[in-house]
């Protein structure tokens, strides 16, 4: 085939040779997406070890678990010998679901909960929208200021609190009424409450304010040009938008209540009245550590598993609840 004489157009001299020429471009694009994929999978390949590692193994380590029972390998009538692992199928779990005390102690979180979280949401979300808002300035200090109590771990935040909540030892006592008591039965749930919000409400705040930051600035401006005031626009933009960052904050709340622990454990160094099992995480704490019966590794491990499967029949209860309020 003869060459064409305008400038910038070549065409092959060889039947096929664009055919062969897209086959190779072909050809190497492949190789560049499997290279990409290798390289892709070696950047990944810590976290995933670490994630197995760390997350992955001990479930499968734990739902084993929870089909054992530590036994005295001895015949005679007081048992004697060794402890050694029995499989006992589901008896653990059965044990667990028929125990009253641990649905007593599902009834406390699941009661903490249902006022604790709303209560600790509602904060976040109104710093949120004040920190996004034109009002306060200085923005940087502010949310460094409420999200440092999350900073502080967890155990020592709740051994501060029971320093401030000691009549003997806490500095504000004397200036409360007459017959104050934080650690009373009846008001200890609220105590343990004020703990949680105040560690985790800076936190949340920071899931929301990340989430406002993200809404597009074209919406505020065509909302003011309509118009709107600062309020409608919080009411009528910011709040509807921040519904995913709202299910995130809910859901880990939920998840984490599921899982109380800190506080109740410190909070009865102080109060024996509360007892070992107060809520389903000291129940399996207590357990594993032989402190309450029945004892061992698996009895503890069932506990897990059903708190597990509690908190996701909630989550799920919750999710659901919000897919249906959002469709009217």
């Amino acid at each position: 085939m003869r060459a064409s004489n305008r400038p910038g157009v070549e065409l092959s001299s060889a039947p096929g040779g664009g055919n062969r020429r897209r086959v190779g471009a072909r050809q190497r694009s492949g190789s560049n997406r499997r290279r990409e994929a290798r390289y892709g999978w070696m950047f990944a390949a810590p976290f995933a070890v670490l994630f197995a590692l760390v997350f992955l193994v001990p479930i499968l380590v734990s739902i084993k678990e929870a089909f054992f029972a530590q036994v005295p390998a001895g015949t005679d009538l007081y048992g004697g010998g060794e402890l050694v692992d029995t499989f006992v199928g589901f008896d653990n779990i059965a044990a667990v679901a028929t125990s009253s005390a641990f649905w007593t102690g599902m009834g406390r979180v699941v009661l903490y909960a249902l006022f604790q979280i709303p209560i600790m949401i509602g904060v976040a979300l109104a710093l949120a929208l004040l920190l996004d808002s034109v009002v306060i300035r200085r923005v940087g200090f502010f949310r460094l200021s409420y999200f440092l109590p999350y900073a502080i771990p967890g155990i020592i935040a709740a051994m501060m609190w029971l320093y401030l909540y000691t009549p003997e030892l806490s500095p504000f006592m004397d200036y409360l009424p007459a017959g104050t008591d934080f650690m009373a039965p009846g008001t200890i749930l609220a105590s343990m409450a004020n703990m949680t919000t105040w560690t985790y409400t800076g936190y949340n705040m920071l899931v929301f304010l990340a989430a406002l930051q993200a809404i597009p600035q074209e919406l505020y401006e065509a909302a003011r040009v309509d118009g709107a005031s600062g309020w409608q626009v919080a009411t009528r933009i910011k709040i509807p938008m921040l519904r995913g960052a709202a299910t995130l904050t809910v859901l880990l709340s939920i998840i984490g209540t599921i899982q109380l622990f800190n506080e109740p454990s410190v909070m009865e160094t102080a109060n024996p009245w509360m007892g070992k099992d107060f809520t389903p995480m000291m129940m399996a704490y207590n357990s594993m550590m032989g402190t309450v019966t029945p004892s061992g590794s698996g009895p503890a491990s069932a506990i897990s598993l059903m708190m597990a499967l509690i908190a996701a029949v909630l989550a799920a209860i919750y999710v659901l609840v919000q897919r249906v309020g959002s469709r009217r």
